[in-house]
């Protein structure tokens, strides 16, 4: 089953959160895609992130995020990253 373009949208904000300071969150303007819009907030009506435009992540909202950016490195290409 291939990933909805909802679901990319939201491993895109979740991506994005910086997991070396839970004191760092993010916040998307108003101003923002409306894809990037609509993902932050599905993220907070699942209870991953605790503000509609973003803010922090929860901590089941910080595991998903670990997973989403290992993900992302384990399908980087490995040639880029030499």
């Amino acid at each position: 089953m291939p990933y909805s373009h909802e679901q990319i949208a939201e491993l895109d904000i979740l991506i994005r959160y910086n997991l070396d300071s839970s004191q760092q969150g993010i916040k998307v303007h108003s101003s923002a895609d409306n894809d990037m819009i609509d993902a932050v907030e599905r993220l907070f009506d699942k209870g991953l992130v605790t503000a509609r435009d973003g803010g922090y992540l929860t901590d089941l909202g910080r595991k998903a995020a670990e997973h989403a950016q290992a993900l992302m490195l384990m399908l980087a290409d490995q040639r880029m990253a030499s």
